[in-house]
């Protein structure tokens, strides 16, 4: 069958929602799936930068779907890591570790999480064709909803001691020490626990802080937190609940924001506004702004958007859902709000068309090369709609003093995908432990990574 027929079977598939047509076809769904859809006509690298290159949408009547699917890593093998550049396991046998902290002494924290029940947002034929294609790129497992504490005792790179700090959360994500307050971002509210240094269990309940937007649908779960610089305030990411909007946006309400959170009694106000996904979030140590990382919005071929990472202003804009890097209309959104669209923010550096990058880190701290002394890290989890691939690897985007540089970024980590296409891994947080060695947590292989000069333990 030609690939037209497959796309016109599927769009006839897309148009009921008829139980039984959906387990007749459901074999045909994959091979129509990956026989529809486009092909990128620009390198990755034409989406990356301060000014990516940013060609007509390409609007399919089968979105793109390229899906890596799950492997695992084979015995023996490892990320590849850049020139100078030494990696291994932190630690392994974790059950989808998405998100790192390190605390004071040195200890490790790792969320064991993955998205939280969203009956509404698997119902028709859009949402189970999602969760078809989220449990074949690995996504599609429980959440352990637990944090553990890993502990490096002998100082010889691997973790030895490992105690579940906390459980029985909500998808948790985004981690904070201040004092003696530990602070843990669940889908839908931020908690605050005791915490003294050095312990390696909290049972004593926490006390939530603040509600986060949530419900049934809860789009983009991953919410991330980092505290202010003086310990007074969380910032905390809220993604869209929908691609772009087309929920409406009453369902949209303080959501595709980072918000500011009073520690004190939990009030908080929209510090800035319209970024799709922000996951990541970093302090940039000489201008000391916020920085976060973005996935921006899909179906508009392998080409575009591309996701990014930006300098965070008070007050800003940044274009979602109505338009994409600054003023480039997104067409599909009615009604249009031009007003609105005329204050958008251009994002500081593109990081390539469905990347999906999450992790964010400052280099401040880290002892590798002196080539990686300044700029920061990034966590690319990898594309699912976008052919061919795109991310699945950490780079390093270099800066000239508090700005990204001229310089392109640096692969840190590759080797993620097989030469045929399978996950081996997908890395996500990004962390500088108390050794100035790079840890990268690997959702879909299970492991944290430890990368090192060649010449560090």
């Amino acid at each position: 069958m030609k690939m037209n027929r497959f796309c016109s079977v599927f769009s006839l598939i897309r148009l009921h929602s008829d139980s039984t047509i959906i387990i007749v076809l459901s074999i045909a769904v994959t091979l129509i799936l990956s026989a529809c859809g486009e092909i990128a006509t620009l390198p990755i690298s034409a989406g990356i930068g301060p000014q990516p290159i940013l060609p007509p949408t390409r609007q399919t009547l089968i979105p793109t779907v390229n899906i890596a699917p799950a492997k695992g890593w084979p015995l023996g093998v490892t990320p590849q890591p850049a020139n100078g550049l030494r990696v291994a396991a932190f630690a392994s046998d974790l059950d989808h570790p998405r998100w790192l902290y390190v605390l004071p002494n040195g200890d490790i924290l790792v969320a064991e999480t993955n998205a939280p029940p969203k009956p509404e947002d698997a119902k028709g034929i859009k949402g189970w064709l999602m969760g078809l294609i989220m449990k074949k790129a690995g996504a599609g497992v429980p959440s352990a909803n637990r944090i553990t504490l890993l502990r490096d005792t002998d100082g010889d790179g691997v973790a030895d001691l490992r105690s579940v700090l906390l459980e029985g959360l909500n998808s948790p994500f985004g981690m904070a020490l201040l004092g003696n307050d530990f602070y843990v971002a669940n889908s839908d509210a931020v908690l605050r626990f005791p915490y003294v240094i050095g312990a390696t269990e909290i049972k004593i309940p926490g006390v939530k802080l603040l509600d986060l937007p949530a419900g049934a649908i809860n789009h983009h779960w991953t919410k991330n937190l980092i505290a202010s610089p003086d310990g007074s305030k969380l910032y905390v990411t809220i993604g869209s609940n929908s691609n772009v909007a087309e929920r409406g946006m009453a369902v949209e309400a303080e959501r595709a924001a980072i918000w500011e959170v009073n520690i004190k009694n939990g009030a908080h106000r929209i510090f800035a506004s319209g970024l799709r996904n922000p996951n990541g979030l970093t302090w940039e140590p000489h201008s000391g702004a916020l920085w976060t990382a973005v996935n921006e919005r899909d179906e508009l071929g392998s080409d575009l958007v591309p996701d990014y990472m930006t300098s965070v202003r008070d007050g800003g804009f940044y274009g979602w859902p109505y338009s994409y890097y600054g003023w480039h209309i997104d067409q599909r959104v009615t009604p249009q709000q031009p007003a609105l669209v005329a204050q958008a923010i251009v994002p500081d550096y593109a990081l390539g068309a469905h990347t999906a990058s999450l992790g964010l880190v400052s280099a401040i701290g880290n002892s590798l090369p002196d080539v990686f002394a300044n700029g920061m890290f990034i966590g690319q989890h990898g594309s699912w709609n976008r052919r061919p691939h795109s991310g699945y690897k950490v780079i390093f985007v270099p800066f000239d003093g508090s700005r990204p540089s001229a310089t392109p970024p640096i692969d840190v980590l590759t080797g993620f995908l097989s030469s045929d296409g399978f996950a081996y891994g997908r890395p996500v947080g990004v962390m500088i432990d108390k050794h100035g060695s790079l840890l990268v947590a690997d959702d879909v292989g299970n492991v944290i990574w430890r990368v090192t000069g060649k010449s560090d333990k």
